[in-house]
């Protein structure tokens, strides 16, 4: 059975060669284990050596506790408890002087290790205020200590350790916040996708099936008593389910524009979004299928018209089987500009095509856009 691993799963490729950069860092313990190997004849020999394995060791479960203690897709933090990050960095920082003790002035290195764990295991500036605490005991000792010589370059060499792994640190979690915002407005904007996909599904089906079923009840009632009304009604059962049909086809395929019952409930939220009362059909059984895409047109570019130009205060859509009206209460005809010529042209095109008329009226009460179908 195949098991299916999630992103930054502990045996995938992000954590193993992030674990293998942390170990390849730890080149610079091999002259202390140099010194201690040469030593192997004495006690503090092999203190040294076994104190620096061993804090190598423990170097390297810090990191992996961090690494595989955060969640997939987590921000990368210190250990949630103080307690354990005081712990482990009191551990290393024991062994740090034990190397030293036993190896002498080359024990120091282990220094830049000491102030990558503080960043790495303690929170905020309890991190700066150690790594401050090994820098100014790392000088002190080569002060006081006889024999040992001040090391500016390795003072300079921790500091700058210290403050990468802080900036590296502070650059993944903005990275992983980053991802997650993106993650989530995706999210956000699949879920009113999915809203305005059930909106429409509702405004295409809601009625028509209700239609459907009321006519379909008084078509069996009416069967026995005429049956010849009985039939019409069927008829129109059976137009009416292909019109839903065709509907749903082309809200699935992502033609909801072509939809005379989208391109009203779009106009219903646009004026309403404009502060326009509207005044719209409840129903578009009575259009034939033929004709509700130029309506749907005529519908969409007389709502457009009616919110860009008539600064009006109500807004009416009247369908009839052959004709569509939309009126308005507002200032007359709208300005005659490129866009608004290039609409009602292009309306007009539609209309010719399937044998229907346009026009246009402007009166003291306000502006009418009708399409009557010949």
């Amino acid at each position: 059975m195949t098991v299916e691993r999630a992103p930054g799963d502990a045996r995938t490729g992000p954590r193993r060669w992030g674990v293998l950069f942390a170990a390849v860092w730890l080149f610079y313990l091999l002259n202390p284990l140099e010194v201690a190997w040469s030593r192997r004849d004495t006690v503090a020999g092999w203190v040294g050596l076994v104190a620096t394995v061993a804090f190598a060791a423990v170097y390297l479960t810090i990191f992996l506790a961090l690494r595989f203690r955060r969640r997939p897709g987590g921000p990368f933090r210190p250990f949630e408890h103080r307690t354990t990050a005081a712990a482990a960095l009191a551990v290393e920082v024991a062994l740090a002087v034990v190397i030293c003790l036993s190896l002498g002035q080359i024990g120091t290195a282990t220094a830049v290790y000491l102030a990558v764990i503080a960043v790495m295991c303690l929170p905020g500036w309890w991190a700066w205020a150690g790594v401050g605490a090994i820098l100014a005991a790392t000088y002190l000792a080569t002060l006081l200590v006889p024999g040992w010589e001040v090391d500016r370059g390795l003072l300079f060499g921790t500091g700058v350790a210290a403050l990468a792994i802080w900036g590296l640190t502070m650059a993944i979690n903005r990275n992983i916040e980053l991802l997650r915002i993106r993650e989530e407005n995706a999210r956000l904007a699949l879920e009113e996708q999915r809203n305005s996909f059930a909106r429409d599904l509702h405004d295409i089906l809601g009625h028509s099936l209700t239609v459907i079923t009321v006519k379909a009840e008084l078509a069996q009632r009416l069967l026995p008593l005429d049956p010849e009304r009985a039939g019409a009604e069927l008829a129109d059962v059976e137009r009416l389910s292909r019109d839903a049909l065709a509907d749903v086809r082309r809200t699935v395929t992502g033609y909801r524009d072509l939809t005379l019952t989208g391109e009203l409930a779009r106009a219903r939220a646009a004026l309403r979004a404009a502060g326009i009362h509207a005044d719209l059909p409840a129903s578009v059984d009575a259009v034939p299928t033929r004709l509700r895409d130029l309506f749907a047109w005529t519908v969409r570019e007389g709502v457009t018209n009616v919110i860009r130009h008539s600064h009006a205060r109500t807004c009416t859509v009247t369908l009839t089987a052959d004709t569509v009206e939309i009126g308005d209460d507002g200032s007359g005809a709208p300005q005659p500009d490129a866009t608004d010529g290039h609409g009602l042209r292009g309306l007009r095109e539609r209309a010719a095509a399937v044998g229907a008329r346009v026009s246009t009226e402007s009166t003291a009460s306000g502006f009418r856009l009708r399409v009557v179908a010949r």
